[in-house]
C-alpha cells in the first residue's frame, strides 16, 4: 500500500493541576479541515493540536515527527513548541 497523510485534531480539557486529558482525536480530509477544525475547538478546550502524519498504514508505519499545522492552549509536551 502507499504512504498516506493523514489529518489529525487533538483537543484537551483541564485535567488536575497543569495536566490535560485528550479527548477523542478527530480525523479530517485536508490541511484545511484540520486548521478549521482546530480554530473552532480553541474557543472551548484547554488546548488544540492540529497535525499531519504520513505513513504506510498497512505496515503501520508512520513518521516519527507529525508536521504540527496549529496549536494554542495547554498541551501536553511531545505537542509544546521547543
Amino acid at each position: 500500500m502507499a504512504r498516506e497523510t493523514v489529518y489529525l485534531v487533538q483537543a484537551y480539557r483541564a485535567g488536575k493541576g497543569v495536566r490535560v486529558t485528550a479527548d477523542t482525536p478527530i480525523r479530517c480530509k485536508s490541511s484545511e479541515s484540520a486548521l478549521r477544525t482546530a480554530e473552532r475547538l480553541a474557543a472551548t478546550k484547554a488546548g488544540v493540536v492540529a497535525f499531519a502524519t504520513s505513513g504506510d498504514a498497512e505496515l503501520g508505519e508512520y513518521d516519527d515527527e507529525p508536521t504540527i499545522l496549529f496549536r494554542m492552549g495547554r498541551l501536553p509536551p511531545q505537542f509544546q513548541e521547543s
